[in-house]
């Protein structure tokens, strides 16, 4: 069943008096469950894919459809609860905050909902986060600020706050780029990992040749066109 159907979408940017075509015309369609790499390198279109995806941006043609819903027809307030409920995001720069701890990270989107928990829900949460800190090895740190916290212990918080709303779609761009190696390695087993038991589908955008030879789903671009998307047999069994 497709999560994410891209279809004929093309995405111009002005750029003073000429104009920057990032994608050039990209059909693909994404299942549920799918660990998927968008490959490609700098310049090739697969940020700009991940921000249509994320209805952080709107295509300039074509159509874009989450969960069953053409994005380009939504309101702001539609488009907010689409990303809300059913999208979360692992940036590279791990975007936390820095004046909240590793708990309070995990825990702001849950605070950005409309609606205020019940008691009940509320415990619900704090154990969820609680989970969800001892799955990414951080229950020594969850007191713990950001700038008292290596790179991979970012990364990993980051991991978890995106997956606080219970998301079915991750988008994570460029992941391991301001990583070493092996954190890198960890932090990709550990989203594999989560991505089998939670059957949570995972969106890379990278050229992470690593990413690359675990997703299940492969895109490359290369000048805002795809030049092969391919599909493996899955090692992990749901």
């Amino acid at each position: 069943m497709a999560i994410v159907e891209v279809t004929d979408v093309k995405k111009t940017y002005p750029l003073g008096k000429t104009e920057v075509h990032a994608v050039k015309g990209v059909s693909f369609s994404i299942e549920k469950g799918d660990f998927i790499s968008i490959a490609g390198p700098s310049g090739s279109g697969k940020s700009t894919i991940l921000n249509l995806i994320g209805c952080i941006d709107v295509p300039t043609e074509g159509t874009v459809v989450i969960n069953g819903q053409q994005t380009s027809g939504l309101k702001d307030r539609e488009i907010t609860e689409l990303r809300h409920q059913v999208i979360g995001f692992i940036f590279q720069s791990f975007n936390l905050v820095p004046v909240l701890n590793v708990y309070e990270n995990i825990e702001f989107p849950l605070l950005l909902g409309r609606k205020r928990p019940t008691k009940s829900e509320h415990a619900q949460a704090r154990e969820y986060i609680d989970h969800l800190i001892e799955e990414v090895g951080l229950s020594n740190w969850r007191k713990h600020r950001p700038n008292e916290l290596s790179g991979g212990q970012r990364q990993r918080v980051a991991i978890a706050r995106a997956l606080a709303v219970r998301p079915q779609i991750v988008l994570a761009d460029e992941p391991t780029a301001n990583l070493d190696s092996k954190t890198g390695e960890d932090i990709i087993g550990l989203m594999k990992k989560i991505n089998s038991e939670l059957e949570t589908t995972f969106i890379f955008s990278t050229h992470d040749s690593s990413i690359v030879s675990i997703a299940d789903h492969v895109i490359r671009l290369k000048d805002g066109l795809v030049t092969e998307n391919f599909r493996k047999e899955r090692t992990t069994t749901r």
